[in-house]
């Protein structure tokens, strides 16, 4: 089984391919060095047999063919190994002067060189010779050479070499790549284990890290994390539907006890008439909490960012201040307001008055009679900031995380008229506009801040 994971895995097909192309490049390499050491030995060779027959043809110009016979047989007597190849002869080919018994055997390729295997008497082995025919002045034949037995046995030591080193780069290319699928395989199958037992079902299951700090720690590092934020969904949808169905019960209690007692007294059409205001202001209160839910959940996936349009703050703050203003007065508070002029964002208008809204509404709401609510916008290098504080209770700094969450209330407030998603939907077009949604102390109430980034607005 292992062994068929191994065959088919991509990292023994890629090890196998790394290990061509290095295989590639060491022969390349290796023929390089044979053909470079090959070629000057021969290149050697044939200068060396060129200069020996220059300085004969020179001797014989000059001593004649007597002298010429003793330098040959004065050379040949001082080689003792043997490594130089001489021989003299007549226009019959009969042998003058030199080491070899008679003319070698040879096919004519016109240029005079030849390569020849000689018996070795003394030694019993073949020689390889190199050799030259030269013709003298007077017909005379000329045969140099040299012995190049020691060259071929270091041509075939490379070439041994090569061929050793091209096994060798198979066979521990080959364990190096099975060892490496190995190891990987094991790493892999680890994440396999556990991505099969969160799928049956056990989602407390976490990818185990060595912490070498690899891309696979990296990968289970993130894979993990990607588990956490699934798992912090899950239980944000269970406490939502607990809450929708907690907080919807009461509504539509109400509207079928209404609806039952106006049935049990037809004759009354005031009080028909009467449950059925009630029950459409239930409806629509439950249609409100809806809307907000959609509004919320299309935030957070992002699908009003293709609505985005340049947004002038300064204008949206100012239609908001103006339709609070008599809402404010109207529960004995005064709205004071500080915008700074011409700051423009790229958003969705429809959200951020919402948002906005939504702020104005709960600051009103929550602030006693005679207290202050603040709206200003201000443009800075760190980017355009939108606030809105209050002088009422405020929230405690520990429950400041939690009122965002949807239907989200704190004690203090059940009495109050809401469902709790006012501060949901303000951070969830915070979210989207990708501006920090900020919870501070006003001393006393509340200050709730839009920071939107610098690259974003414009002024």
């Amino acid at each position: 089984m292992i062994a068929t994971k191994i065959l088919r895995s991509s990292t023994l097909r890629l090890s196998i391919l790394h290990m061509a192309a290095f295989g590639l490049s060491v022969l390349v390499l290796l023929w390089f060095i044979y053909s470079s050491t090959a070629g000057f030995m021969e290149r050697q060779t044939d200068e060396t047999i060129n200069a020996e027959i220059q300085g004969l043809a020179e001797q014989y110009s000059q001593l004649g063919l007597t002298g010429l016979i003793r330098v040959i047989k004065s050379r040949v007597a001082k080689d003792k190994a043997g490594s130089s190849v001489y021989l003299l002869t007549d226009w019959k080919f009969n042998p003058l002067a030199g080491n070899l018994p008679d003319w070698p055997k040879f096919k004519d390729t016109g240029s005079g060189w030849f390569d020849a295997t000689l018996e070795d008497t003394e030694n019993f082995e073949p020689r390889r010779v190199r050799m030259r025919y030269f013709l003298l002045p007077g017909n005379f034949h000329l045969v140099v050479g040299r012995d190049v037995s020691e060259r071929v046995k270091v041509e075939r030591l490379i070439v041994d070499a090569l061929i050793w080193g091209m096994l060798l780069t198979v066979v521990l290319g080959g364990a190096g790549g099975v060892l490496t699928s190995r190891w990987m395989l094991k790493r892999i199958d680890v994440i396999t284990k556990a991505s099969r037992e969160i799928m049956n079902g056990d989602l407390s299951r976490r990818i185990p890290t060595r912490g070498a700090g690899d891309e696979f720690d990296r990968l289970a590092e993130n894979l993990n994390a990607m588990l956490d934020q699934i798992g912090r969904l899950m239980d944000g949808v269970k406490q939502v539907s607990n809450n929708i169905a907690h907080d919807l019960r009461g509504p539509l209690n109400r509207i079928r006890s209404g609806l039952e007692i106006t049935l049990s007294r037809p004759q009354e059409p005031e009080a028909c008439r009467q449950a059925l205001e009630r029950a459409i202001t239930e409806i629509d209160g439950l249609l409100q909490t809806f809307n907000a839910l959609l509004t919320i959940a299309q935030a957070e996936s992002g699908a009003r960012r293709q609505d985005f349009t340049d947004i002038d703050l300064t204008s949206l703050a100012a239609d908001a201040a103006e339709l609070y203003e008599p809402v404010a007065e109207e529960a004995g508070l005064s709205l004071e307001v500080d915008l700074a002029p011409q700051v423009t964002v790229p958003g969705n208008r429809h959200l951020l008055s919402q948002a906005l809204a939504n702020l104005l509404d709960n600051a009103v709401k929550y602030t006693p009679d005679g207290g202050r609510v603040t709206l200003s916008l201000t443009s800075g290098p760190a980017g355009p900031e939108l606030t809105v504080a209050d002088t009422g209770p405020g929230i405690p700094p520990e429950h400041r995380e939690f009122v965002l969450e949807r239907f989200t209330r704190l004690e203090s407030s059940r009495n109050t008229p809401g469902s709790g998603l006012g501060l949901s939907l303000v951070a969830a077009a915070a979210g989207l506009h990708q501006a920090e949604l900020r919870l501070g102390d006003n001393s006393p109430g509340l200050r709730v801040t839009l920071a939107f980034p610098a690259g974003r607005a414009k002024s």
